[in-house]
């Protein structure tokens, strides 16, 4: 008897997904619990198991494809089975959820659509009228490969007409509500034009909705390739264009960017590191130096609450919880899980809390819920030996903070029996914050905070 495979609920507040990725093809074996396919929810990659073994009979969702909650993906069964004793019309779904390509629209006399993230970015960043191209996906749905012949089309003037840049209409942008919140947010430039904002609630600030422009941002500019130079292009990831979106919205259109540069003396918190790297471990603790960053963290953003908060146009939404986002470098790009209430745990939890989602992340378990609702972020930038740099802020938050690799320097120590130098190792830190939310005053004061957090760790 053949076995569904149906998009589960990836999260509290995410009912859909797009296919990024089929690792097992129609024909293949497949044993239980064995990854079937990769689905992307904002930027987490998640592994969908297989619920039985057996043959992938049919595959019905394509790669680049966004479906809801409960919608059939593939069918397994035995060499020569047909699913549910004969096969079944291509595009069928659940009996609990409709086709997810119906989206509603403020005109009923408008075709109701909707666009998966991957093809919205490459329509705002490339500024193409979506409802120019022919879908070829379900129920006539414009697929990623149809953008990609348009683009090709056009570069070669075949089969379409130069169009001028235009707005997407809100139709054409991601469902909001529950769907892809943080990926609405990238494109809610696109739509700001076309839909007026709504106003937040008096009790409930837009806690999760940043400051837009009030049109689409290009992530890059189009230079021509030349004709005559080998090579080869790898086209851009989901991911990649989620982040590069992501970046050039928070860099370019919404938040102006200052950042102050510190250096520490890391000389307590190594000695305490290599003196309970062993003991933590014994009891199933990985103890890192992030860990102490994030508790320092925390000790600063409670002295300077403003460099936790988020600006919006009706004033400063101060949350009462720390929640900070940790960057997390993967071999596609970068993913940011967010440490909740971390203001509520000592140095151990920190470190269980940094171990789980670092290596979670990497293994592409997160959740959707566990990279979202951050007030300030860390970027360990010194693991691949990097000194200082000067990140941008994850929107809608304040405030990025960035750790260098820490190194032995010759150094002068202050003393009342006078000056020496020694050799300490010593480690830059930057703090990149909003402008518009603090000066260089609270930045200044944020960061002696946690340098001093640092330099008298356990006095």
């Amino acid at each position: 008897m053949s076995t569904n495979v149906i998009m589960p609920q990836l999260g509290e507040s995410v009912v859909e997904g797009t296919v990024s990725r089929w690792l097992k093809q129609e024909g293949e074996s497949i044993n239980e619990f064995e990854p079937i396919c990769e689905v992307t929810t904002d930027k987490v990659d998640t592994e969908i198991p297989a619920p039985a073994s057996g043959v992938v009979i049919q595959i019905l969702v394509p790669e680049g494809e966004t479906v809801s909650k409960g919608t059939l993906l593939a069918v397994i069964g035995q060499p020569g089975e047909h699913p549910n004793g004969g096969m079944p019309e291509k595009n069928k779904w659940s009996e609990h959820e409709p086709s997810p390509v119906l989206a509603p629209s403020e005109d009923e006399g408008a075709t109701a659509r909707r666009y998966s993230p991957v093809v919205v970015n490459m329509a705002a960043e490339h500024q193409i009228d979506l409802s120019l191209i022919k879908g070829t996906g379900l129920n006539g749905r414009v697929t990623k490969k149809d953008v990609e012949l348009y683009l090709n089309q056009r570069k070669l003037g075949v089969g379409t007409s130069p169009a001028a840049p235009t707005t997407l209409p809100p139709w054409e942008m991601p469902g909001g509500g529950d769907l892809f919140k943080p990926t609405d947010e990238i494109f809610k430039a696109a739509s700001a034009a076309a839909a007026p904002a709504s106003q937040p609630s008096k009790t409930q600030p837009q806690s999760m909705a940043p400051s837009v422009p009030s049109s689409a941002p290009k992530t890059t500019t189009s230079t021509p390739i030349p004709p005559d130079m080998p090579g080869e292009l790898i086209p851009h990831s989901a991911m990649r264009r989620s982040i590069a979106a992501h970046m050039v919205t928070s860099k370019l259109h919404t938040a102006p960017h200052v950042t102050t540069v510190f250096e520490i003396d890391m000389a307590r918190v190594m000695s305490h590191w290599k003196a309970n790297e062993g003991p933590y471990k014994a009891q199933g603790i990985r103890l890192t130096l992030t860990a102490y960053f994030v508790l320092a963290m925390v000790k600063a953003a409670q002295a300077q609450p403003i460099l936790n908060s988020q600006w919006t146009e009706e004033g400063l939404f101060m949350p009462k919880v720390i929640h900070v986002g940790m960057a997390v470098a993967l071999q596609e790009g970068l993913i940011v899980p967010v440490i909740k209430n971390a203001q509520d745990l000592n140095l151990s939890g920190l470190a269980r809390q940094v171990t789980d989602l670092a290596v979670r992340a990497r293994a592409k378990q997160l959740k959707a819920d566990e990279t979202r609702g951050g007030t300030i972020t860390l970027t360990n930038h010194g693991v691949s030996g990097s000194l200082f740099a000067t990140p941008i802020i994850n929107q809608p938050q304040s405030a990025i903070l960035g750790v260098g690799a820490v190194q032995k320097r010759a150094v002068v120590i202050e003393s009342e029996a006078g000056d020496s130098i020694a050799i300490r190792p010593m480690m830059y830190a930057t703090l990149t914050f909003d402008h518009r939310v603090a000066d260089g005053a609270l930045g200044d004061a944020f960061m002696v905070v946690f340098k001093k957090s640092l330099e008298q760790f356990g006095a």
